[in-house]
C-alpha cells in the first residue's frame, strides 16, 4: 500500500472517531519533513445545520480546528510517527466552512519526503 493511502487512512479515521464522520475525499502530498493533507466534504448534517449562520459557522469552525489540535497534542495517532518513520512535532490546521474543504500540515522531525 503507498504511503499516502495509509496516511490518508490513518487521517480520515481519527476524524471519523471525533466528529462521527471522516472526509469523503482526501488527498496527501509528501514534501520534504511535511505532509499537506487536503479534505473534502467533512461536516456532519448536525454541523450543516448550524453553519447556517455567522455565528454557527464560528462555532464549527472553532470547534473542526480546536477539537483536531488538542487532539493531536494529547496523543499522536496510532501508526501515523511509525508510517512517515519520523516525530510530529506540530499540526497546523484550517477549515473553509462555507467550501467545506480543510487543511492540515502535520511538521514531522525529518525529511519523510518518499524518495
Amino acid at each position: 500500500m503507498k504511503k499516502e493511502v495509509a496516511f490518508n487512512d490513518i487521517i480520515r479515521k481519527v476524524r471519523k472517531d471525533t466528529f462521527g464522520k471522516g472526509p469523503e475525499r482526501i488527498h496527501t502530498t509528501f514534501v520534504e519533513n511535511m505532509a499537506i493533507t487536503r479534505m473534502y466534504g467533512n461536516f456532519t448534517p448536525t454541523e450543516k445545520f448550524i453553519a447556517q449562520t455567522p455565528e454557527g459557522k464560528k462555532m464549527v469552525h472553532s470547534a473542526r480546528t480546536h477539537m483536531i489540535q488538542e487532539l493531536y497534542k494529547c496523543k499522536v495517532p496510532e501508526g501515523l510517527e511509525e508510517l512517515c518513520g519520523s516525530k510530529l512535532i506540530h499540526l497546523f490546521n484550517d477549515i473553509k466552512v462555507d467550501e467545506d474543504v480543510a487543511i492540515s500540515v502535520f511538521l514531522f522531525e525529518k525529511n519523510i519526503e518518499q524518495g
